[in-house]
């Protein structure tokens, strides 16, 4: 039989247990909301109504919150509090650059790391995303994350773990994003798809200095798209 002090410690792990379920679930959903743009960029985040909203205590919601600034998607403004994040033109064009500096080098490494069973699985997912019905409509690029991403799979074929825990993790989400947001622009889809192609190929042949050129004009393409974005919106 247990002691009562058993008892009040089962029950005080039990709902320790269950206020961490509620913030995890909390945080994957408010940072879903934010990477798909249905909560808008430069937004306040109200602690009270996300409270009400998802019936859940502010320690296991400020718990969600700190993680997503640790993610980059929230920022915190004095006086203000916590808004989701907007990057101006120019630390966009920052982020693109750090991209196509960094996951260019993951992508020569993989070519010389990534084993035949991961290369083969690379195929699969890009047969994936062909299949995707907004993809074959030509209005959008398939957008699922983690294991079903393209781009995720090769960082962590670079077996280099700095690298891993840069990219996948601290701005991975800011990347989605951005790339979300500018993914659906017209020709785009397919001709990333077809970029997508030319880098596995590359891996697959083991030529690590073409798997980086080709990954380094990908993302470069990618950049240029978002500069004649904005570019056509001054002029509007």
């Amino acid at each position: 039989m247990r002691t009562a002090i058993e008892t009040v410690d089962t029950l005080a792990s039990e709902l320790a247990n269950e206020s961490h379920t509620l913030s995890e679930q909390v945080f994957r959903t408010i940072q879903s909301s934010i990477v798909k743009g249905q909560i808008a960029p430069g937004s306040k985040i109200s602690e009270p109504e996300l409270a009400r909203t998802y019936g859940i205590s502010r320690g296991p919601l400020r718990e969600a919150i700190h993680r997503l600034e640790g993610q980059r998607l929230l920022v915190r403004v004095p006086h203000v509090g916590a808004r989701v994040v907007s990057l101006s033109h120019a630390e966009l064009i920052e982020l693109y650059e750090i991209r196509e500096s960094l996951e260019s080098m993951a992508c020569r490494l993989a070519a010389e790391r990534m084993p035949e069973a991961e290369i083969e699985a690379l195929r699969n997912v890009l047969a994936t995303h062909e299949r995707d019905a907004a993809f074959q409509a030509g209005i959008d690029y398939f957008q699922q994350e983690g294991d079903y991403d393209f781009h995720y799979r090769i960082i962590r074929g670079s077996g280099n773990q700095m690298l891993v825990k840069l990219l996948t993790e601290e701005l991975y989400q800011l990347v989605r994003m951005y790339r979300i947001r500018y993914s659906a622009t017209p020709n785009r889809p397919h001709q990333a798809f077809k970029e997508h192609h030319q880098i596995l190929d590359a891996i697959a042949a083991r030529d690590g200095e073409l798997a980086e050129l080709l990954m380094r004009r990908h993302i470069a393409a990618s950049r240029r798209n978002i500069e004649r974005y904005y570019q056509n919106a001054q002029g509007a």
